[in-house]
């Protein structure tokens, strides 16, 4: 493994052109110089949990909605285009005490300066069983929250959640409140980790997918694979042409599904 730093020092970036949401400015609410998260993926491209906390602390509120209306009117008033508001950055944005009326702030700011542009939340859906947070993802354009397996095995190998409570049985069922409104993310990868192998691309784990998918109902699937670089060096990318045979079978099972 290698020590992999944050990758946003700041509130707000960007803009960025994501390959999964066109021209993105993030809104991180997290620390700008630590990671706090409820999940450790082995994947995180902002590094292990272990790299702590930092000592800037959670963004207040008031300055979230400072720093982006500051934004967003200097890129209106330069004549730049703007697809989405994406909450991300350096660990898990549901995890802030106020993301519920951070969201609101946000929406109202978009309506104002960019009112076409679509407001997105990478959740890793850990938090969706607080009402306050389900309630905002439910109010956001792309609620977009994390599924990479179906197998409890291996979600814990390669999510490595917090809360032992976490299972995969009770997030999906908790994931049917978003039925037709949410998108599924699933991230595809295989290789090893601590001399366990990784792979969430056979068919058992397909099929257990495909299964929690349809449980779920979402509006939408989203699959991809890794992208840049990850704290686990002993993973291996899933090419584009696996990702849509992959893709295949759960369209084949009556979801709408996009691989990235």
């Amino acid at each position: 493994m290698k020590d992999q730093t944050i990758l946003f020092h700041s509130t707000i970036f960007g803009p960025v052109h994501s390959r999964r949401l066109g021209v993105s400015l993030g809104v991180n609410l997290m620390p700008s110089d630590g990671k706090i998260c409820s999940f450790d993926c082995l994947y995180c491209e902002a590094g292990f949990n272990a790299q702590g906390a930092g000592r800037s602390g959670l963004p207040p509120r008031d300055r979230v909605a400072a720093e982006l209306e500051q934004r967003l009117a200097a890129m209106r008033e330069a004549g730049e285009t703007l697809d989405v508001i994406t909450f991300s950055g350096n660990g898990e944005p549901t995890l802030h005490p106020d993301f519920a009326a951070i969201t609101g702030d946000v929406m109202r700011l978009r309506d104002i300066y960019f009112p076409e542009a679509r407001i997105s939340v990478l959740s890793n859906s850990t938090r969706i069983f607080n009402p306050s947070v389900a309630d905002a993802l439910k109010r956001v354009d792309n609620n977009i929250l994390k599924l990479d397996s179906a197998v409890e095995e291996t979600m814990r190998l390669i999510d490595r959640p917090n809360d032992p409570a976490f299972t995969v049985e009770r997030v999906v069922e908790s994931l049917r409140q978003f039925a037709r409104q949410a998108v599924i993310q699933t991230m595809f990868l295989r290789g090893e980790h601590d001399g366990h192998p990784v792979d969430n691309t056979t068919d058992a784990e397909i099929d257990a997918l495909i299964r929690a998918y349809l449980a779920i109902r979402p509006r939408e699937v989203m699959i991809y694979s890794i992208d840049r670089s990850t704290p686990e060096e002993n993973l291996r990318k899933v090419e584009r042409a696996e990702l849509e045979r992959i893709a295949a079978r759960i369209s084949a099972a009556g979801l709408a599904v996009q691989p990235f």
